[in-house]
């Protein structure tokens, strides 16, 4: 048994690592970044969330991390913790990277690097008003309990899919978020590739 302590820090990057995220074909699509971040409370893994203002131009009261599109010359870790810096004031300078999930695209014409990030707990944050209506917490783990989540067949643009919700108190996470989450929990080894598909 080895004498070195377990860090989660370390685990969640060797997860991140390997096999590297996956990303998309070139496209049209504007590039954008979310900070996924992470800290342990009580022992568990928790996430933060928001919920976006009404008055936004895209996604508008939608569930998301925080983030949006990239200004020219960043790269998608400089635009996850500005965004995330503008947002909720989180200060980029205590954010320990972690790394990167799949690249996704969503309709709306955006391809989002997600950036995982350990931020300090406990956490400091000044919520923008203009831009987010309601930050929240939520343990990881929380998204692999089944009585959590529903698998629902919804008509998008004439074409039937098969979309993942996650039931979050008297939130619905679900789109680019709840992919993100999936990819997050697969990663972390909480599900299957299988159930991932």
């Amino acid at each position: 048994m080895s004498d070195q302590p377990y860090s989660w820090i370390q685990e969640i990057r060797t997860r991140l690592e390997q096999p590297a995220p996956q990303r998309l074909p070139a496209g049209e699509e504007r590039r954008a970044a979310v900070l996924v971040p992470l800290y342990v409370d009580a022992g568990e893994l928790w996430t933060i969330l928001t919920k976006r203002a009404e008055s936004l131009p895209h996604h508008k009261s939608q569930i998301a991390f925080p983030g949006g599109g990239l200004e020219l010359g960043e790269d998608a870790w400089t635009a996850a913790l500005r965004e995330s810096h503008e947002e909720l004031g989180i200060d980029p300078s205590t954010v320990l990277r972690l790394g990167q999930l799949d690249e996704a695209g969503t309709p709306s014409g955006f391809r989002i690097v997600p950036c995982v990030g350990s931020v300090r707990f406990p956490l400091s944050t000044e919520i923008n008003e203009d831009e987010i209506e309601e930050q929240f917490s939520v343990p990881v783990l929380a998204f692999a309990n089944p009585d959590m989540v529903e698998d629902r067949l919804v008509l998008i643009d004439g074409v039937e899919r098969m979309i993942r919700i996650y039931h979050v108190g008297r939130h619905q996470v679900w789109g680019l978020t709840a992919r993100i989450l999936q990819n997050l929990m697969q990663r972390l080894g909480f599900e299957s590739a299988e159930e991932a598909s």
